[in-house]
């Protein structure tokens, strides 16, 4: 099926234009849970892409999603499309799929701070029981590979000397804070992954996203780089609710996901793998001016609020610095090259194109 974004279009023939041995989706079925997520929903474009645009390729995705109606609508281009099949369930409940199951994409999870103080127990069922749901699958089906969402969030708060933090390198992360529902469970997630691989043989691998966004990312998530895009879109100032010192560094989603396919396709099981852009790291102050600075025809301006100005369901993170080392998935060949110019100006062109086609 066409997809009728075209921004989406060009990032889904960039990414399957990445050196990836994509032939050994052929053929085969990738469950993908929380399949109308952020993140993942690029990786079931991906596959269904190479349907549409390979000779011969049949790949087929079972996607496992909370909501079929919400995930109906997010991928309005391929109702019509055989090779994917919704699943619609909590992934915390018990998983009963019939037929062959060859790789699986565990990506089911809260992943906005908004969801940590309403709802932290269904954030750590997905990454602790789900995760456990999952690997008995792996192990029923015998699967290739499987792959863990995982989160920088796991590092808790790292030393400053060890920034950019190594995936061996871990911070303080207080287990009595309600906040660390998501932090926590991610860690336990790991260890279901390595532990399956350990006593099952799962070829489990893990990565850990750090600030990703591009097209299709909440703009209601409450994460500030989200609320940016929606200020440019609603044509307003740009609103900072901190003094903007905190620093992040920036991943495009194309770039992001790329990686994804990467490690899942790797040999290297039962490890973990930082997935950020080192090289697009900012104050949050200074992403603000540069999204301004993109759009200064509409007259916004950056205004700056001393006070946190988020709902008391809004846990922040208290870490001041996130940066991921890259060092060991640029073994494996993968490097991001959007900058957050080239990024954001996508991500934002990606919603306008949205609203003109509903």
């Amino acid at each position: 099926m066409p997809v009728a974004n075209r921004i989406i279009k060009e990032d889904l023939a960039i990414i399957t234009s990445a050196v990836i041995d994509w032939q050994r989706f052929n053929g085969k079925t990738v469950l993908i849970t929380g399949a109308n997520g952020f993140l993942p929903a690029y990786m079931v474009e991906t596959l269904l892409y190479l349907n549409d645009n390979v000779a011969g390729f049949n790949v087929s995705v079972v996607a496992l999603v909370r909501n079929k109606s919400k995930a109906e609508k997010r991928f309005s281009d391929y109702l019509l499309d055989s090779h994917l099949i919704f699943l619609e369930q909590d992934v915390v409940d018990s998983i009963e799929i019939e037929g062959k199951v060859d790789f699986i994409i565990h990506a089911a999870s809260q992943a906005s701070p908004k969801f940590y103080g309403t709802d932290p127990v269904g954030t750590l069922g997905a990454n602790v029981l789900g995760t456990i749901n999952l690997m008995k699958i792996a192990v029923e089906k015998k699967v290739e590979s499987f792959l863990y969402f995982s989160s920088g969030e796991v590092y808790g708060e790292v030393d400053p000397s060890k920034m950019p933090v190594k995936e061996t390198d871990y911070g303080y992360l207080d287990p009595t804070l309600v906040r660390s529902c998501y932090g926590e469970s991610k860690r336990m997630g790991e260890n279901i992954c390595v532990s399956y691989h350990h006593q099952y043989g799962v070829p489990a691998k893990i990565v850990r996203p750090f600030h990703t966004y591009g097209p299709g990312m909440a703009l209601d998530d409450g994460r500030v780089f989200a609320d940016f895009v929606r200020n440019i879109l609603d044509e307003k100032n740009i609103i900072m609710k901190s003094d903007g010192k905190t620093q992040r560094a920036f991943c495009y989603l194309s770039d992001a996901v790329i990686a994804y396919f990467i490690v899942l396709l790797s040999s290297n099981s039962g490890e973990a793998y930082n997935i950020g852009n080192p090289y697009q790291e900012f104050r949050i102050l200074e992403l603000a001016n540069i999204l301004q600075k993109l759009y200064e025809c509409k007259g916004s301006k950056v205004l700056t609020h001393k006070e946190l100005n988020h709902s008391n369901n809004y846990l922040a993170s208290a870490v001041n610095r996130s940066t991921p080392n890259i060092d060991k998935i640029g073994l494996l060949g993968w490097q991001p090259i959007v900058t957050v110019e080239e990024g954001f100006k996508m991500t934002i062109e990606s919603f306008k194109q949205k609203t003109i086609q509903n």
